[in-house]
């Protein structure tokens, strides 16, 4: 390592292992959503959320903060507050750039569901029709025990499971012992934090190319049976490796040509232009009662090129671009008369994909499901039909609810995502705000 080539840091060991991936910390993004209609005399100027996100900025908790919310697809409604940078600065606005983390995971689900649209992959299609590489894995008899101690894996690992988080993979953020040692040493990791090397964050680099990470991840173990068990997983990094496989085209383009020019998300990168760090917020991890900047936006790592697109994290871009993706959702695959997918490969990426034999009991998903990246309703009442969405490392939290045409998505900028409490209540206080209850966590920012 040169002096002239800061370190950088990759998500490897997380600060604590329930937070640090985008996803993680928003255990609770969909629950408790009430199974009734809005109040008529609720109104739609959100006072609870806006005097949350008033205080998180008044009491310095974060630098920034935004709230976009929408019903159908008219025009959203906008809570901003604060700035790009703690204690001053260019205020947050619709310019602003967020690191939008694990909220990538549901664009890759979708764009994985393109694939299954045209023809060219199906759901319960083995990974290696793929990449034969995958043919034959070998499972650790224990997840967090030696490596040589393994057994054949009992069934192939399939699209659907990469879809849900069942294929069997580890995590470096999730992953304990000997496995995520070694995937560490492979650099398979899923995505970049900082230049700095930061404490409690492994800086290993990643790969250098897609198709080297899967041959890596191919040469080592599972930590499950495929299909057994739900654990957060790098599973749509190797989705960005079948979408360039099988499109012959990297994430990126595809996602340019399907997704991001036809739905005009025209703010949403891999690497931030720039002249574009201005816009760029600033990103924070919460200590002792301060805001430590671990990457700030004028030298922020996303000004670099990332080693390649990655399928679980690394999206940058504004909360209204994020939105017009939401919005694509609640349409079922069209915005303003343009159609990017067809309405029931939507509906079936937003439903429940979870294999009938997978074990979601102590996960972030018990009692619900999960579809193509992100969570989904069951139709409970903990679990309300038509909800779909994800959160994002840095604080970030996204949703649809189709059974009510609303879209909402919270942004803010600080690492690990459990540090405050926004990411998990933001769905609560959406609905507080619009059924009249009491919001839930009024006055209260700190866990």
């Amino acid at each position: 390592m040169t002096a002239d080539k800061p370190a950088t840091s990759s998500m490897g060991s997380a600060f604590s292992r329930r937070s640090v991936l985008g996803g993680i910390g928003t255990g609770a993004l969909l629950a408790g959503m009430p199974g009734i209609a809005f109040a008529k005399e609720a109104g739609t100027n959100f006072p609870g959320l806006t005097r949350i996100i008033q205080q998180y900025v008044a009491e310095k908790k974060v630098a920034g903060m935004m709230a976009m919310i929408g019903f159908g697809q008219t025009e959203p409604q906008v809570i901003a507050a604060g700035t790009l940078t703690l204690g001053g600065g260019k205020p947050v606005g619709p310019d602003t750039l967020w690191r939008m983390y694990s909220q990538t995971k549901p664009i890759t689900g979708m764009a994985t569901m393109m694939l299954v649209e045209d023809g060219l992959i199906s759901l319960d299609q083995p990974l290696s029709d793929i990449f034969p590489e995958f043919a034959d894995m070998q499972v650790l008899v224990d997840p967090e025990g030696a490596l040589d101690n393994v057994e054949p894996a009992k069934a192939p690992i399939t699209i659907r499971q990469l879809q849900t988080h069942t294929a069997g993979l580890g995590y470096t953020i999730i992953s304990k012992g000997p496995i995520q040692k070694a995937y560490l040493a492979a650099g398979l990791t899923p995505g970049r934090v900082s230049r700095s090397v930061i404490p409690g964050i492994d800086p290993g680099a990643p790969t250098p190319d897609i198709m080297t990470f899967v041959k890596r991840l191919s040469e080592l173990p599972l930590v499950y049976q495929p299909g057994t068990q739900w654990s957060y997983s790098l599973s749509h990094d190797v989705l960005s490796a079948v979408i360039e496989k099988v499109s012959g085209k990297p994430l990126d383009q595809f996602l340019q040509e399907r997704m991001f020019g036809p739905l005009g998300m025209k703010n949403i990168f891999y690497q931030v232009p720039a002249n574009r760090a201005v816009d760029l917020a600033d990103n924070y991890a919460p200590f002792a009662g301060a805001l430590i900047p671990i990457d700030p936006g004028a030298t922020s790592i996303y000004l670099d090129k990332p080693p390649f697109a990655f399928g679980s994290t690394g999206l940058v871009g504004t909360a209204g671009d994020y939105d017009k993706f939401l919005q694509m959702l609640l349409g079922f695959g069209t915005l303003d008369d343009v159609q990017v997918m067809k309405p029931e490969t939507v509906k079936l990426g937003m439903s429940n994909l979870l294999p009938e034999t997978a074990n979601t009991k102590g996960t972030w998903v018990a009692n619900h499901g999960f579809g193509a990246g992100g969570r989904s309703g069951l139709g409970t009442t903990v679990s309300p039909a038509g909800t779909f969405g994800w959160g994002g490392a840095a604080g970030t939290s996204a949703f649809v609810d189709t059974a009510r045409g609303l879209r909402a998505g919270g942004y803010t900028q600080y690492i690990p995502s459990n540090s405050y409490p926004f990411q998990s209540d933001f769905p609560k206080y959406v609905y507080a705000d619009l059924t009249g209850t009491t919001q839930a966590g009024a006055g209260k920012t700190s866990p």
